[in-house]
């Protein structure tokens, strides 16, 4: 079996059919959550007024995913928003390695277009360098921030590495990586 992997869909839906739109996402995911391997989504719109709409869902495998994929349920439910979905693109990840992708940018293909392939991840070790010029900092920045609070050193370690994966798990994922993965994209990028 392979390892988990991720799934990123970005829908253009028809803005006058948002309330079908929406029921139908969710009946998507209620069939999906009843399928084999299936290990979670999440959808959400870019905005209040906006037709497009992103979406991740997790598979334990790319065989469970595939057996999802070719399933009646997946079908039907996909035959179901003919109708108000316009346009779509999806791509597989199966790490960390979303986080090293360039925004999608311009237009997006038709439904009955060919799937887009995505850009090659970069190579793991290169990954690791990168998470380790963001964390490096920011966590040592944390550590000489929290020295001087009164009662941080008397703290059990666990509390202390619970408070500070609290504070900077966000910090990385919104701010740090981003910077860090834009400053580094030629050396990222794979070389073809």
């Amino acid at each position: 079996m392979s390892e988990p992997i991720t799934v990123s869909i970005r829908r253009e839906v028809d803005p006058a059919r948002i309330s079908e739109a929406t029921a139908w996402v969710q009946t998507g995911v209620n069939l999906a959550n009843k399928h084999p391997g299936f290990l979670g989504s999440g959808w959400v719109r870019a905005g209040g007024d906006s037709q497009v709409w992103h979406m991740l869902y997790r598979f334990t495998s790319e065989e469970t995913l595939e057996a999802w994929e070719r399933s009646p349920e997946r079908s039907w439910w996909l035959s179901m928003g003919e109708g108000f979905v316009r346009s779509e693109r999806s791509k597989r990840r199966t790490g960390i390695e979303g986080w090293f992708d360039e925004p999608a940018t311009g237009s997006i293909p038709a439904v009955d277009a060919e799937p887009m392939e995505a850009p090659p991840a970069p190579p793991r070790w290169k990954q690791a360098v990168t998470i380790w010029l963001g964390f490096f900092p920011v966590n040592l920045v944390f550590s000489y921030l929290m020295t001087p609070v009164p009662g941080w050193g008397e703290l059990p370690l666990w509390l202390r590495v619970l408070v500070t994966t609290l504070v900077l798990t966000p910090i990385m994922t919104y701010w740090v990586l981003p910077f860090v993965t834009r400053s580094l994209r030629r050396w990222l990028t794979p070389r073809t």
